[in-house]
């Protein structure tokens, strides 16, 4: 890839002004070299502050659960490994949290948990979402990441104040997504599409993302899946670099990954590539970033991400919730994040958008259509 600075800028230009992204542009700034990296991330920065202004949302967020009816081959909590302690926050916890959040300003919280659809779960979630609402005077936002649901069940959490859902789709190749989840009922990557087309349907902000550097994946799959986020107009999304655990299956082949460093670049090109492509979505900067590098979610920032997710799960359950090795933060307790990222967000540039919601500008965009 030819790396002149101005030949860097044409190049970026035309996938910012085009109506149908170049592949071939595309692929070759996903990994791109060093310079072009900071001439890519660089646009991608003035794009969202174009586009977003300078403001970086928080979202509180609460791992209340690490049970999970999944299997997936990626992920530390799967059903199937019997090496972790399982636990579920109480629901006093969990609003303890929340108040904990509205205290400090945050525009809003994330609740996440493993994927479960039983009458017990769907209820809960229910009943604290409406407690959230009424503990906070409404002046809290909601987005909820707790995988798959029947329409009837979306619905109900939506009609209860819940107004964003992130459902990750990890790899949008249909071939890719069954080497990373087992192939039945559990794990249909028609349903996981569905879902999807549901949320939108019934009003949500709907997010989704994929990992970065995963066994079998390809460059050409990295593109399509920006295409496929493109495609969908996609309002939110959460993406981030592959990180083994020695506790799934996909750990085996842990030796014909690509470096960690070559998935955190990968990682920075793919979130500046979709801030350029998709100039309004809202792009989480992921707290698997700073697994591979302390000033990562920083970086990430400066790439084009708008929203991070400080942990607001009591201390106790953190190291509980590990979907990865090496999960950041496991040993602190909320209120220890907060001047420190405050301050870090302040590096880069940024400032923290404190009593905001910080709603998709997408949403708003496609919705006025």
């Amino acid at each position: 890839m030819t790396t002149t600075i101005d030949h860097i800028t044409k190049q970026l230009d035309r996938l910012y002004n085009a109506q149908a992204p170049e592949t071939g542009i595309i692929k070759n700034f996903i990994k791109a070299e060093t310079e072009a990296n900071t001439q890519l991330r660089s646009y991608a920065n003035n794009v969202k502050q174009k586009h977003l202004d300078n403001y970086v949302y928080f979202r509180g967020l609460t791992e209340f659960s690490n049970k999970c009816s999944k299997n997936c081959y990626y992920c530390g909590i799967r059903a199937g490994n019997k090496n972790v302690d399982r636990y579920d926050v109480t629901d006093e916890d969990i609003l303890d949290a929340v108040r904990f959040a509205h205290e400090q300003n945050y525009g809003s919280v994330v609740l996440q948990a493993g994927e479960r659809s039983d009458k017990h779960f769907v209820e809960r979630v229910d009943k604290l979402l409406r407690k959230i609402k009424q503990i906070t005077n409404d002046e809290i936002g909601i987005t909820i990441s707790l995988g798959e649901q029947n329409y009837e069940t979306f619905k109900r959490w939506f009609e209860s104040g819940a107004h964003r859902y992130l459902l990750r789709i990890e790899s949008s190749n249909k071939i890719l997504y069954y080497k990373i989840h087992p192939k039945n009922e559990k794990h249909s990557y028609e349903h996981r599409i569905q879902a999807l087309y549901d949320l939108k349907d019934i009003g949500y902000q709907t997010g989704t993302g994929v990992m970065i550097g995963l066994p079998f994946q390809t460059r050409k799959d990295l593109v399509e899946d920006l295409l496929f986020m493109r495609r969908f107009d996609i309002d939110m999304v959460g993406m981030g670099p592959y990180i083994e655990h020695q506790d799934t299956p996909l750990y085996k082949y842990r030796n014909q990954l690509l470096p960690q460093q070559d998935r955190f670049e990968m990682t920075l090109n793919m979130i500046s590539l979709l801030r350029i492509i998709m100039p309004d979505i809202n792009i989480a900067s992921a707290t698997a970033l700073q697994a591979l590098d302390p000033m990562g979610r920083e970086k990430a920032l400066k790439a084009g991400a708008n929203v991070i997710m400080p942990n607001v799960t009591p201390g106790m359950y953190r190291n509980s919730y590990k979907l990865y090795e090496n999960k950041p933060c496991t040993d602190e307790e909320a209120a220890d994040c907060v001047s420190c990222l405050e301050m870090r967000i302040g590096l880069t540039g940024n400032q923290v958008g404190y009593g905001k919601w910080g709603d998709s500008r997408h949403y708003h965009n496609r919705r006025g259509r």
